[in-house]
């Protein structure tokens, strides 16, 4: 079946619904689950100041390469600055002027022992951070200046440290991020199942450790004639299991969804672009640990008459990602039954959608 949009969307339209911006039918989230929608343009004062306020969020979303130079930069400047002070504290007492500090005038109290210049102001600020302790220069405690300063450095550098630590262990253990081995198949498919057709697609777990509680659900987007994005939920299960999670993650789940007159699919009227967005949330069983991960089908994602190939939940055991692709295989379903779409929203004589599923993005 050939899903062709012939009417095509100007640019006033565009403009009246920003997520369907140009070009022209972009997708809302790609492939491997990040989310394409527009937001402020790059270095706007709205996007700066919305950032500090969610400082947490805005570290948690920076790459990897980003986080090593801040935090990099934020030691390098901690340590720039209380240096900058140390060296101050000794101009001010004159530490500096004092030759040999092993033996200083009558009535002169050094605040640091053998800060000398700013170089070595700046290896104290080091040594104290990091409780080095070398033993050649050290706070005087007939100083309270220095005391004062001295437990200042210790206590920013503890905050900085715990911030630094907690900010590397939630950008590791965030719930994308461990989802590298879950792959959807790159197309869906129409095919009949049990005497109803269905739109189906297929997860599989590459990960080495078991997932419980599989839990999908599925939003379809819609652009209209009104120029607004509608927004309808569509229910997927796995065999009889119905909208219960699915207990056991047995590589691969087929979940599908019927195409009744009910459905969202076929009730969905001057559609000018729909898009499936698929959201899987599981758990890890020896710890708990939640899983995300999701996907979008758009309508020249999905194969009209086509099943896929049947597989057994043991095959893909230890198989790379290019050979588990093999999960995915499709071949030819012949559609016997009579279409009792009432919508017509994927069957349409000149604006239907195309499900040769040809040039189709493919699964990071």
């Amino acid at each position: 079946l050939s899903i062709t949009m012939t009417s095509t969307t100007s640019d006033q339209k565009a403009a009246s619904c920003p997520l369907m911006a140009k070009p022209p039918r972009q997708r809302l989230v790609s492939k491997d689950g990040r989310s394409l929608m527009q937001d402020n343009a790059p270095g706007s004062r709205e996007t700066w100041f919305g950032a500090l306020q969610d400082m947490w969020g805005t570290w948690l979303a920076l790459r990897w390469r980003w986080v090593v130079l801040a935090f990099c930069g934020s030691f390098l400047l901690h340590w720039l600055l209380f240096a900058v002070l140390w060296y101050l504290l000794a101009r001010v007492n004159g530490d500096l002027d004092v030759p040999d500090h092993d033996s200083p005038p009558a009535g002169h109290v050094l605040c640091v022992k053998h800060v000398t210049g700013f170089t070595a102001a700046f290896s104290f600020a080091l040594e104290t951070q990091l409780t080095i302790g070398y033993g050649t220069m050290y706070p005087n405690a007939d100083c309270p200046t220095a005391i004062a300063l001295l437990a200042l450095q210790m206590l920013l550098g503890l905050m900085l440290e715990a911030f630094i630590t907690g900010a590397f262990v939630a950008k590791f253990s965030r719930p994308q991020k461990r989802c590298g081995g879950i792959l959807f198949s790159p197309q869906a498919v129409v095919c009949e199942v049990r005497g109803q057709r269905c739109l189906m697609f297929r997860v599989c777990n590459l990960l080495p450790r078991p997932l419980v509680d599989v839990c999908v659900s599925a939003v379809l987007y819609e652009e209209r004639d009104d120029h607004e994005l509608h927004q309808t939920a569509m229910e997927f299960s796995v065999d009889n299991l119905g909208s219960r999670p699915c207990p056991l993650f047995l590589s691969p789940l087929t979940f599908y969804h019927p195409l009744t007159p009910s459905s969202p699919l076929n009730n969905a009227p001057n559609i000018k672009h729909l898009e499936l967005v698929v959201f899987l949330n599981a758990s890890q069983e020896s710890t708990g640990s939640g899983y995300h991960k999701r996907t979008s089908y758009l309508p020249d994602e999905i194969q009209y008459g086509s099943c896929f190939a049947k597989v057994t939940s043991r095959q893909g055991k230890g198989r790379s990602k290019a050979e588990s692709m093999l999960y995915f295989d499709m071949q030819p379903c012949p559609l016997t039954l009579p279409n009792t779409h009432t919508g017509d929203a994927l069957e349409k004589e000149h604006e239907v959608v195309q499900i040769n599923g040809e040039d189709s993005d493919r699964v990071e």
